[in-house]
């Protein structure tokens, strides 16, 4: 599972010309499933994505997590997090869950998020031809593949 999570000053999905959701301060979080995914990725990745210490104190050091400034997070599903380069121009996409596979997983992270950060996650649609809008605050933005955990 991988995520891009972009800390923001507010955040929002469109679908078909109407706003989904929308956040002030918080996270944007794009998440892409490969079939490999499971509960302990999730788990994993919450917990990370709820304690990263990347908002500023008084200090303007980043010492506090999402969940300790009471902000929000926009999930959103991206396949093509999951993207190959290596040969040609076209991504392959090769390694990205379908939906079957990947949709039930989106909607256990959601779970598990609003578990960890003990209120509501707004979301996209998973599948849907979103417009996202976002007002990225730093810029900050940190890339974490939970097959890869440095």
């Amino acid at each position: 599972m991988r995520v891009l999570i972009q800390r923001v000053k507010e955040a929002s999905v469109t679908i078909d010309e109407k706003i989904k959701s929308k956040i002030t301060a918080g996270l944007l979080v794009f998440v892409g499933i490969e079939d490999l995914d499971d509960n302990n990725d999730i788990a994993w990745l919450s917990n990370k994505i709820i304690n990263l210490r990347i908002f500023d104190d008084e200090n303007k050091i980043p010492n506090f997590s999402v969940k300790e400034i009471n902000g929000d997070i926009l999930l959103v599903s991206q396949f093509t997090l999951h993207a190959m380069t290596k040969k040609g121009n076209r991504p392959s996409y090769i390694k990205a869950s379908k939906p079957d596979i990947a949709l039930p997983l989106y909607e256990c992270l959601i779970s598990q998020l609003e578990k960890d950060l003990e209120k509501n996650i707004y979301t996209g649609t998973f599948g849907a031809d979103m417009k996202v809008h976002l007002l990225n605050d730093g810029p900050v933005t940190i890339w974490i593949d939970s097959k890869n955990k440095e």
